[in-house]
């Protein structure tokens, strides 16, 4: 446990101002959640960009600050949750400076430890996306839901590690899924995921 905790990602490195290039370096990096249960770890395989300023997908776009969206305002580094259809827990990571609210969405990831705390929650015994790919998938395997929101990265309860670079070769860009009504923004390239990894979503 020391070593995990000691090898946490940076501060600096969630302060990036280009949260599409932040997206691709995602890949590789290892989400810790650690709850009552035990731990739970899996490699990110498959995220999103969202850029606050400029890309109608964001919930942020055009300024736009509600209760909800505060968060995404706040600093990099900081994990923003938020509910789907009422059910669906979706874990993004709010990347740059404090104001500018971009955030990369966690899409997909490949079990590492808690495997059987994760198959619990998700009531499969499958070994492919089933079992946490896809962004509410994950959630609920690693545990996370609207109630980790706001937390920092940086602490004791979610956290990423470096993991493994992911060699540019490895990793395939798509457009984003289910952001059809951001019109020209939802064609944009800002899907990452690595190449043949049997988590991937889609």
């Amino acid at each position: 446990m020391k070593s995990i905790l000691n090898n946490k990602v940076p501060r600096e490195f969630y302060m990036q101002s280009d949260v599409v290039s932040l997206a691709r370096a995602l890949l590789g990096k290892i989400i810790h959640v650690r709850h009552n249960e035990g731990l739970v770890s899996g490699k990110i395989v498959e995220t999103e960009a969202y850029c606050g300023a400029t890309d109608r997908a964001c919930h942020a776009f055009s300024d736009k600050y509600t209760k909800r969206t505060s968060t995404l305002y706040m600093q990099g580094g900081t994990a923003y949750v938020y509910l789907v259809y009422g059910m669906h827990h979706l874990f993004n990571i709010v990347t740059n400076k404090s104001g500018k609210a971009d955030a990369v969405l966690i899409r997909a990831i490949e079990p590492m430890n808690g495997l059987g705390i994760m198959q619990k929650r998700r009531g499969v015994s499958s070994m492919n996306k089933m079992l946490s790919g896809g962004p509410a998938r994950l959630t609920q395997a690693l545990g996370i839901t609207v109630v980790d929101d706001k937390t920092d990265l940086l602490g004791d309860k979610i956290w990423l590690t470096h993991g493994e670079v992911v060699n540019d070769e490895l990793i395939e860009e798509s457009t984003r899924i289910g952001v059809e009504y951001a019109g020209p923004d939802a064609l944009l390239p800002w899907r990452f995921y690595i190449r043949g990894n049997k988590f991937v979503s889609k």
